[in-house]
């Protein structure tokens, strides 16, 4: 596979409408890809479709979009739009996010998430191809649903997935994997459970030299992921279980001080990139040479230089 590299849009210091000029810049830079987030800020679709225009060329792609906060059939919709304005370089990446964003913040109750995602993959493969979908799922079921306009290229889906189970699912019927968390070394584990299956993760990165300052704005982003569920099931098997649960019962307790305290240094430089810009980049290609097909970075602020310079200091052609 030709190496990837990906930038997150939009910039975490600016809105979208003020991110225009650099993502028009990502291309010369030499990233071949632009993925954009969902949590609570801006949503999934919208900066994909600005980047179609201001970046024609790069890749795109969604990591990820919630299976349980859009219906079946709008997902299709924004996925084909998406496919229609960037034909052939759009990829959808679908997971089943988190109780908090789906229960708490979206109304919607968070049951059988895997059973949700295998089924909303199985009908936007097939509907993504115009094919009319009557079809009850283990979750759902959809009533002839098709496509008014069905992309020339359907788009490529591809799975948020942290353990062996939908790691499986993504390498058996997806078009791909979607990670993050996690450091160069534990990309062979997770390399391991998907074959030759395109593997895609987000690695947060803060260009600074001060290791103290880094560290501590890292244990907040760590305890606020770690103490998911999902991801506290992910690093466990990741084999952390033991290493972090100190922080875990800080956090049950409702000690964030205590929790964000517990997280060892080596696990916190194990998970963030950072460092000057050249020891950086050094450190993404470990994950690369590890097995990471795209690394798509996520410049923290916070460091000695703006996140403007970062993205040009940790471009391939830097």
């Amino acid at each position: 596979m030709t190496q990837n590299w990906g930038m997150t849009i939009p910039f975490t210091d600016r809105s979208l409408a003020d991110s225009q000029e650099l993502i028009a810049e990502l291309p010369a830079l030499g990233y071949t890809d632009a993925w954009s987030a969902e949590v609570n800020g801006v949503d999934g679709f919208v900066p994909l479709a600005m980047a179609a225009q201001w970046a024609p060329g790069i890749r795109l792609g969604s990591a990820i979009v919630p299976v349980f906060t859009r219906g079946p059939a709008l997902l299709a919709m924004q996925a084909a739009t998406l496919a229609d304005l960037a034909p052939g370089r759009f990829l959808l990446g679908i997971g089943s996010s988190s109780p908090a964003i789906v229960e708490r913040w979206n109304a919607v109750e968070f049951t059988k998430p895997y059973a949700r995602t295998r089924d909303t993959l199985r009908f936007l493969k097939e509907a993504l191809t115009g094919e009319k979908v009557s079809q009850r799922y283990e979750t759902f079921e959809i009533k002839g649903f098709k496509l008014d306009r069905a992309p020339k290229i359907p788009p490529k889906v591809v799975l948020a997935a942290l353990r062996p189970r939908m790691l499986r699912l993504a390498a058996e019927e997806a078009d791909g994997a979607i990670t993050n968390w996690l450091s160069p070394e534990d990309v062979r584990k997770v390399r391991a459970e998907i074959g030759d299956t395109e593997l895609i993760a987000r690695l947060f990165v803060c260009v600074s030299e001060d290791t103290d300052k880094v560290r501590a704005l890292a244990r907040w982003m760590l305890a606020a992921y770690l103490t998911v569920p999902a991801y506290a099931a992910f690093h466990d098997w990741l084999g952390r279980g033991e290493v972090l649960r100190p922080m875990h019962e800080a956090w049950a307790a409702g000690d964030r001080q205590a929790a964000l305290k517990a997280i060892p240094d080596e696990v916190v430089d194990a998970l963030v990139v950072h460092g000057d810009a050249a020891t950086c980049r050094a450190r993404i290609q470990e994950y690369v040479d590890n097995g990471l097909d795209t690394p798509v970075l996520a410049p923290i602020p916070g460091g000695e230089v703006t996140i403007t310079q970062a993205v040009r200091d940790l471009a391939p052609t830097a």
